[in-house]
């Protein structure tokens, strides 16, 4: 993950920085959700006004709200199949430790995320008027 580390100093350097960070989220967001497409072509299509993360009218805490969410579901998704395992009807390790992975990887990096925002956050509140 190249992009979270080069975040740190300060300046308006900084706020660019997060933006080029909050793009490259979505952007995978959008390949793992391209990757999970058949998955999820049950659900229905979403309204012509929705909020998608095609449409920069989404707001920050929408993204945010989101990745968490899908955070959230591949961790929940890593568990079922770790229970699955653990009860016989998975046999199959690599798909266990390959849930887990993501989940950890997943996990791993809305952390680096947390981090750098609270640190842009604190840079902004130490600026002067």
């Amino acid at each position: 993950m190249s992009g979270i580390s080069g975040i740190g100093g300060g300046g308006a350097g900084n706020v660019q920085q997060i933006i080029a960070l909050r793009q490259q989220i979505i952007e995978r967001n959008r390949l793992l959700q391209d990757l999970h497409g058949p998955q999820a072509a049950g659900q229905a299509a979403p309204a012509a006004g929705a909020v998608s993360p095609q449409n920069p009218a989404q707001g920050f805490a929408d993204t945010l709200e989101n990745a968490l969410q899908g955070v959230n579901s591949v961790q929940a998704k890593a568990e079922a199949i770790g229970d699955a395992y653990q009860k016989g009807e998975v046999t199959d390790v690599a798909k266990v430790m390959l849930a887990r992975q993501e989940a950890g990887i997943a996990f791993e990096a809305t952390l680096q995320v947390r981090n750098k925002l609270l640190n842009a956050y604190q840079d902004i509140m130490r600026m002067g008027v």
